[in-house]
């Protein structure tokens, strides 16, 4: 059972954990253990106090907000306001007019040669987003794959300017509105009023406050970015997981359909991955992606499942031996539930 699982991770893994798995949309398990703040500093001193994880817990997805950075670009592109194969210089022309065989279709996949990450905390704040646009090519466009957070930052800032709006507006307005993800957003204490929110949130590492992003790049950028920023709770990404699985979100079958992209450790979709044997278990065929903070999203529609698993791993330290485990005890129970008669 998932209480079990989660159970054995707290706090050795994980100080709290949220998951739930669904098949044909109907949950069949859920669980919360640990606490969502264990510790006041990166030594382990316990905090006085200590709220426990509940299952409407929030937690900053980190590359989880990848796949609805997607979902936004391939929405404007079936209203023909993006092509997926055009070069990224007709919304860039600036930064892509000197690579202009470089497209959205090469950000999602990770093969358009951009390095992993562009810190960016030391240049000033007005001038991050174009350092970060202008980042050089290392690597051959194409392929070999080479995973990039870079690529989902210009992905997210070319559907702001096909999109006409803040990439934050766009999840909101065509992705978390119509599905009624009301945990779902960035900075998830930035309105007036969300302050009641603080004690649902899951800290992060120590140096960060409850509900500011934990990635240093997307924190440089403003909490708003196209590989990371959003906070969720578990019932909100199943949510999102189903749409995917049912394919009511615009695109979903080019999203979720194998890319062609050479060396990658596994299949590749447009924004996500398929089969990552880091997430996946035994669903081998299952699609999703995992965040650094110790989340992950998979779904599996040939058995049926939606699997959630929202963590913070990196509290108080990042590097905590174990998460890869947990994520895969988790898939592996989903792969039994979704064998029952």
């Amino acid at each position: 059972m998932l209480a079990d699982i989660l159970a054995a991770a707290t706090p050795s893994v994980v100080p709290a954990a949220v998951a739930l798995i669904a098949v044909d949309g109907e949950i069949a398990d859920a669980a919360a253990a640990g606490e969502l703040v264990r510790y006041t500093d990166s030594q382990g001193t316990l905090a006085p106090a200590r709220p426990p994880a509940r299952r409407d817990s929030v937690f900053d997805l980190a590359s989880v907000s990848k796949i609805f950075t997607t979902a936004v670009i391939l929405s404007l592109a079936a209203e023909g306001r993006l092509d997926l194969d055009a070069p990224a210089a007709t919304w860039l022309p600036d930064h892509y007019g000197h690579r202009t065989h470089i497209t959205p279709r090469h950000l999602l996949t990770h093969t358009a040669g951009l390095q992993p990450t562009h810190r960016v905390d030391d240049v000033p704040p007005d001038d991050r987003l174009d350092t970060i646009l202008a980042t050089p090519i290392t690597s051959p466009v194409g392929g070999p794959y080479l995973y990039t957070d870079v690529g989902m930052i210009t992905a997210g800032r070319i559907a702001e300017i096909a999109g006409d709006a803040p990439l934050d507006a766009l999840v909101r307005d065509r992705v978390t509105t119509p599905l009624g993800l009301a945990d779902t957003r960035y900075r998830p204490i930035g309105a007036p009023g969300d302050q009641a929110d603080l004690a649902r949130i899951a800290k992060t590492e120590c140096h960060r406050a409850l509900g500011e992003v934990h990635d240093e790049t997307a924190h440089s950028l403003g909490g708003v970015a196209g590989h990371a920023g959003l906070f969720s709770t578990a019932d909100d990404l199943l949510r999102f997981g189903e749409a995917l699985r049912l394919g009511t979100l615009p695109l979903t079958g080019e999203m979720t359909r194998e890319h062609p992209v050479q060396d990658a450790p596994f299949r590749h979709g447009l924004g996500v991955r398929i089969g990552d044997p880091g997430i996946v278990g035994p669903l081998t065929d299952a699609y999703g992606h995992s965040g650094f903070t110790g989340t992950s999203l998979i779904v599996d529609p040939a058995h049926r499942l939606t699997v959630v698993l929202l963590t913070n791993a990196v509290h108080p330290l990042r590097g905590r031996p174990g998460i890869r485990d947990l994520r895969n005890a988790v898939a592996a129970e989903a792969r039994q539930i979704g064998s029952r008669p």
